[in-house]
This record gives structure tokens, C-alpha cells and sequence, in this order.
């Protein structure tokens, strides 16, 4: 795309923020931190039909805190595609979007994680004893597209058979090059969740779906048919995709930092400030905003309306101007701050049960396999889309 008229050309860069410069050679995280350090607080590209993109870790909270300037309309770049997205609460700007959010927080709330601590420990160990016993797993398949899926499934009601195929249509709506378009996987989506919510509506049970179906939004309306399809499947994609892709990159740092390994082996369950440094160090997502007035200066730049600014949620966690060393994964951080949930209005609701599923792996995995490397199976080459990914993480032990 050619570079409009407000667009200074000092500003102007190359980079898909899909595939950004660097992925292969300097793997995600890497990447995404040179680029930060590189650049200029907010730059703009010409791809993916031209956008603005924070790369300031002070500017990218900036756009997500403030929906006053910056809406949740559009959030997934090309624009073109983004206009068809139209889930519900993740495209509604606030006030308008509390609703639906209060439904999601009442299931995903620290105090309803809390009860579901002992399920989801139960499907941890029987995951890993599974194949402790063989001195070696691939990762990713034995353990990461298993255990928060079975938990998750569990949460919503829905057989863990099921997964595969769901897994696969929230792929092709956020990962490009799929056998399915953006709006053919939403169609698909929306097929399969239609009965669900018919039959749960009908006949309610003790699940996820069930409750929000049937919880009161205010003076007694409940969700229409519609926004039932929108934000079913807005739970189905983010519940079935992100800490698949976060453990990936955890265990395989841990599987070359046996400094690491001893550390958390040492602390036993108080392992909290652990986990938080790795969700600052392994963000994950790349989404975006559309700018809703003129904005004379932000950050340098005027923006203009209906501009598109994307938001890699990692970078706030990996400037070096907000969290000095960047890459180092030090438990003592003080003050340490990211994006990796979000901020502001649309700040994840699964926050909790992520870093519940995190806490519980690591230290199940470490009673069981304390040491152990990376195998030479392992494929990490880069996955392009709007969720970080490593394609293969092959672990090895000696019994």
C-alpha cells in the first residue's frame, strides 16, 4: 500500500506483523524484542493493506487502556478481514461491552478457579505419567494440545473429541495460509455452535455455556440467539489456543536453563513470581485497534480516523525501555510490566485459569521429570499468525 500523506517517511518500515523480520533466524520473541529496541515507539507499514504499529511498550498500553481514542470495532488486521470478525465482548467498546464481560468473569474468576484447582491438577498428573516412563514426549502433542483443552472442554461441557476439529477453525481465524477463509471458519463456527446453544438452552447443565445462557444481562433479558452464536464462539477460540502455545515456549526455555529448573524445583508450590515473569517474557498475541478521531500527536505522529494500529502484545514485556534486560527471565523482577493479558476494558478473562494451568504444569512436571532437554525432533521454526507458536517441542530425560 502506498504511504498516505500523514504518514512521515521516517516512520515507515517493513514488517508483517504475521511473520515479522527476524522470526526465523532470532525465533518470536527475539524478533519482536530487536524490533522494539530498533524502532521508533509507533511506526507504520505498508502491509497487510498499510497500519500504524506500537512497538513502545508505553504506547501499546496506551492503545488497549484507552477506548476512548482507540476502539475494539476492528481487531484483526487487514482491516477488510477484521470487519467480518464481530465477536462478542472482544469488538464491543465499553459500556456497551460490560454485560457480556460480567458473564465471562463470573466463570473465570480467581475464586471460581480456585474450585476447579484439584480437576484441573488430576489432568496434569495423568497426562504426565502417561509418559514419564518412556524418557522422552513430544511436547506439544502428549501434553500442551491435551491439558488445557481437556480442562477447558471440561469447563464448557463439551466432549474433548470435539477439540480437533474447533482447534482447527480458530486456526484459520487467526493464522493465514488455512484450508478455510476468516469468514468461511466463522460460518463453520457459528453452524456448530448454533444447536449447542439450542440444546443448552432447552435443557441447561451445570457447564460454562449453560450459565451464560441462561444468566440474567439486566431486567430479566437474557442473550438473544445471536449474540449466543458470537460469544460461544469468541470463548471456543481463546479458550482453545493461546496457553497451548505459551506452555511450548515455557518448556522449551526451561529445557535449556537448568538454572531456571533448579530455581522453581527449590521454591516447591510458591512458585507465583515464576510464573509471572514467564507470561511477561513469552506474550503472545498481535492484534489491533482502529484509531476513532483525529490524533494530532501520539507518540511522534498524527493519527487519523478509522487508522489501524496493531497491538503485538508482547512488545510491552519486551522493551527494554520498560523492563530493562529484556530477555532475561529473572524471578526478582520488581515491578515488572506487560501485556501479555491485555489492560484496560478487554483485559483477558482467562487470566486466572491460564496462570493456574501454568503453576500446576510446572510443578507436577518437576515432581516427576526434574531434568530433562530438548530433543532433537523438536521443529521450531516460525508459525505465522495472530498467536505466536512454536510448530514441535520434543522434551528428553534420562529415567
Amino acid at each position: 500500500m502506498q504511504r498516505p500523506s500523514h504518514v512521515p517517511a521516517d516512520r515507515v518500515v517493513d514488517i508483517d506483523i504475521y511473520l515479522p523480520p527476524g522470526l526465523e533466524a532470532q525465533g518470536f520473541h527475539r524478533a519482536w524484542s530487536a524490533l522494539s529496541a530498533d524502532n521508533p515507539a509507533v511506526v507504520w507499514t505498508p502491509r497487510n493493506e498499510g497500519h500504524w504499529i506500537a512497538l513502545g511498550g508505553e504506547a501499546l498500553q496506551e492503545v488497549q487502556s484507552d477506548p476512548e481514542r482507540f476502539s475494539s470495532r476492528v481487531i484483526v488486521l487487514p482491516k477488510s478481514v477484521g470487519e467480518m470478525h464481530g465477536l462478542i465482548p472482544t469488538t464491543i467498546d465499553p459500556p456497551e461491552h460490560r454485560p457480556y464481560r460480567q458473564l465471562l468473569n463470573a466463570h473465570l474468576n480467581p475464586g471460581a478457579i480456585r474450585g476447579l484447582s484439584e480437576s484441573i491438577r488430576q489432568t496434569a498428573i495423568d497426562l504426565i505419567d502417561s509418559f514419564a516412563h518412556k524418557g522422552h514426549c513430544n511436547f506439544t502433542a502428549d501434553y500442551a494440545e491435551q491439558f488445557p483443552i481437556r480442562v477447558f472442554m471440561a469447563l464448557v461441557g463439551i466432549d474433548a473429541a470435539e477439540a480437533p476439529k474447533i482447534r482447527h477453525w480458530a486456526e484459520c481465524m487467526t493464522r493465514p495460509g488455512m484450508d478455510m477463509t476468516f469468514d468461511e471458519a466463522k460460518a463453520v463456527f457459528f453452524d456448530y455452535v448454533g444447536p449447542l446453544v439450542d440444546a443448552r438452552r432447552e435443557r441447561p447443565g451445570e457447564d460454562m455455556i449453560s450459565a451464560m445462557l441462561h444468566a440474567d444481562l439486566g431486567e430479566g433479558r437474557t442473550l438473544s440467539r445471536d449474540e449466543a452464536l458470537s460469544i460461544v464462539t469468541q470463548v471456543l477460540i481463546a479458550g482453545l489456543d493461546t496457553v497451548v502455545n505459551v506452555l511450548g515456549f515455557i518448556m522449551r526455555e526451561l529445557a535449556e536453563n537448568p538454572a531456571l529448573r533448579a530455581d522453581l524445583k527449590q521454591r516447591g508450590s510458591d512458585i507465583a513470581p515464576v510464573v509471572h515473569e514467564l507470561f511477561r517474557r513469552f506474550g503472545l498475541v498481535s492484534i489491533a485497534r482502529e484509531v476513532r478521531h483525529d490524533i494530532a500527536d501520539f507518540h511522534g505522529v498524527a493519527l487519523k480516523a478509522g487508522d489501524m494500529i496493531a497491538i503485538p502484545t508482547q512488545v510491552h514485556g519486551l522493551d527494554p525501555r520498560v523492563n530493562p534486560d529484556p530477555l532475561a527471565i529473572d524471578p526478582a523482577r520488581k515491578r515488572a510490566r506487560h501485556s501479555t493479558f491485555g489492560s484496560g476494558p478487554h483485559m483477558c478473562p482467562g487470566q486466572e485459569l491460564a496462570r493456574k494451568e501454568v503453576a500446576i504444569t510446572l510443578e507436577e512436571w518437576l515432581k516427576r521429570i526434574p531434568d530433562f532437554a530438548l530433543g532433537e525432533g523438536s521443529d521450531l521454526s516460525p508459525v505465522p499468525g495472530i498467536v505466536g507458536a512454536l510448530r514441535r517441542v520434543e522434551l528428553v530425560w534420562t529415567l
